[in-house]
Order: structure tokens, then C-alpha cells, then sequence
């Protein structure tokens, strides 16, 4: 019967990551099948502790991000927890040895989450690691399977395609993180005052990040480079169509990429691959 809870709670982890994400969910889905269950499990994680800090407005959301926490930490101790979400996250977790400095990471820019409104530099770069490239990280060990030679390799170009993709996000939800929560991640940027030249110098920066994660994404093992790789053509199909949006539109509406879009995107990649060509 314990096979049955671990199932169970591996199932929440992926209809979690259904319900809230189709892109991440949709690439996870071209990943090969041994793959696919440790990456929802982080995802799920990922996305409950998020949610924490930005959707749980009428309760303590300090208190509740504490008591998740501390569940996570004695979930991986115990290797078991009654939260199929964090019962799935531990379970991958200590599978595949992620080192628990990673989850720290994560979880410290949750709490600046709660309170910090605005970064400079270093704030901004600590943040990213910790909600992004962490993250990153952690799918990466269970691609390459527990070669830690790989790993090491291919952890700065991970590294960038977790900013990258958050950077993304930054541009994308600029409306409700800047008017509703009332956050402003990206350093000596006035939204107020949201001029051509300081969208370009993010853009820059996102590139930069963009053309180092595909130097990795080329080097993944086979079984993780489509899926990746899709994920990738998703993120930077959003960020041309960011880059041809207007600075002062940005505040005013939330990008998205139509479902006929990432279909046409898979497709593409897929002949692509078939060729075993990436480009």
C-alpha cells in the first residue's frame, strides 16, 4: 500500500503542474518517461511555495511559508510526509542526493518574497538564484541520472536557462508584481517611468542568458534534450513577443503565447530533432 501513497502523491505533484502551468507541463510531457515524475515533483513543490507568497493575501502568509517549510525539512528527514506534495518532493529528493543547500536557497527568496519590494543588484542576482536557477539545478541532476561529472559541467548553462526563463516572467507579470504586490525586481528601474532604453537593457541581459543556456541545452543526455530544449522555443517565443510590445504596454496588459503557438513550436522543434538539428 505505501507503493499506492507514493503514486498518489507523485499524481498531485502532475496535476498540479497541469492545473498551473500547460508550457511547463506540455514540455515535461517530451521528456523521456523516466524523467517525467521527479520533474512534476519539483514543479508541484515549487509552485505550493510560490503560491504561498503571492496568492495567499487573507491569511498569514509569513506563518504558512514557515510551516511549509519546516514540513519540507522533516519530510526529507523522515522520507515520508502525509502532504503528497512534499511526500513527492522528498521522495525525489533523496532518490537522486539533491543537496538540500539548493532547497535553502529557494526557500530564502520565498521569504524576501513576503517582504522586499525592491533589489539592487546583488538582492536581484541572490533572488533569481534562489526562485530560478536552483530549480534549474535541481531538474538538472535528474537529467543527467546521478553523473556528477556532467552535472558539474552543465551547471552554469542551467543556471542561465533558469534565469533566463525568470527574467521572463519578471517582463511578463510586470502588471500584477508591480500594481498588485508592489514589487520591482529589476534593479535602478522605475516603472512609473518605464523608458525604451531600460527595457533594452533587460532584454540584453535576457539574450545573453538565452544564446549560454543553449550551449547546454545541445550537451544535455537525450533523454532530457527535447524536453528541454521545447521549453526553451516557449520561453524565447515569448520574449520576441515581449520585445515587439511596447515599454508602456508592459504595465498595462500580460504577454501570453497562444496554444496554436506552442503547438506549431513543438512541431518545429520535433522536425528539428527528427534531424537531430537544433537551431
Amino acid at each position: 500500500m505505501m507503493q499506492l501513497f507514493h503514486e498518489v502523491s507523485n499524481h498531485c505533484s502532475k496535476f498540479t503542474t497541469n492545473r498551473y502551468s500547460t508550457s511547463f507541463s506540455s514540455a515535461i510531457k517530451l521528456l523521456h518517461n523516466d524523467l517525467r515524475a521527479p520533474v512534476y515533483n519539483i514543479y508541484g513543490f515549487v509552485r505550493f511555495a510560490d503560491e504561498i507568497v503571492d496568492a495567499f493575501h487573507d491569511f498569514n502568509k509569513k506563518e504558512l511559508l514557515k510551516e511549509f517549510k519546516e514540513e519540507t525539512y522533516k519530510a526529507i528527514e523522515r522520507k515520508i510526509s502525509l502532504n503528497p506534495i512534499l511526500n513527492s518532493f522528498q521522495e525525489t529528493i533523496n532518490e537522486y542526493k539533491i543537496d538540500i543547500r539548493l532547497i535553502d536557497a529557494f526557500f530564502n527568496s520565498m521569504e524576501f518574497d513576503l517582504h522586499k519590494t525592491k533589489y539592487d543588484a546583488s538582492g536581484y542576482k541572490n533572488y533569481i538564484y534562489g526562485s530560478a536557477e536552483v530549480v534549474g539545478l535541481m531538474c538538472l541532476i535528474i537529467f543527467c541520472e546521478k553523473d556528477h561529472a556532467k552535472y558539474e559541467k552543465l551547471k552554469p548553462y542551467a543556471q542561465s536557462l533558469g534565469a533566463a526563463f525568470q527574467k521572463v516572467n519578471f517582463l511578463r507579470d510586470v502588471k500584477s508584481d508591480y500594481q498588485q504586490l508592489e514589487r520591482t525586481y529589476f534593479p535602478e528601474v522605475d516603472f512609473k517611468n518605464f523608458t525604451v532604453e531600460s527595457k533594452n537593457r533587460i532584454e540584453d541581459e535576457i539574450i545573453a542568458d538565452f544564446n549560454n543556456a543553449y550551449e547546454g541545452i545541445v550537451l544535455l543526455p537525450l533523454k532530457a534534450r527535447f524536453g528541454v530544449y521545447v521549453a526553451y522555443k516557449y520561453y524565447l517565443s515569448l520574449f520576441k513577443k515581449i520585445k515587439r510590445t511596447q515599454a508602456e504596454k508592459i504595465l498595462e496588459q500580460r504577454i501570453r503565447i497562444p496554444n496554436y503557438s506552442k503547438a506549431l513550436i513543438v512541431l518545429r522543434a520535433g522536425v528539428k530533432n527528427q534531424l537531430k538539428f537544433i537551431s
